[in-house]
């Protein structure tokens, strides 16, 4: 199994973290940032356009 970290970004306050993608939703699966509240789909947290990349190949 695959073992992989992704840098996030909440759009609305700025935090930022990593994760593991296999803890994520899809990438268009709803989000919740826990430092505001903030939802949106999980690929607008991705900080950039490989994290994404790597998200998705996890959720193919």
């Amino acid at each position: 199994m695959q073992e992989a970290w992704i840098q996030l970004r909440c759009p609305d306050c700025g935090e930022q973290w990593e994760a593991n993608p296999v803890d994520l939703p899809e990438p268009q699966g709803s989000f919740t940032c826990e430092q505001c509240d903030g939802a949106r789909p999980v690929s607008e947290f991705t900080k950039t356009a490989r994290d994404f990349e790597i998200l998705e190949s996890f959720h193919e």
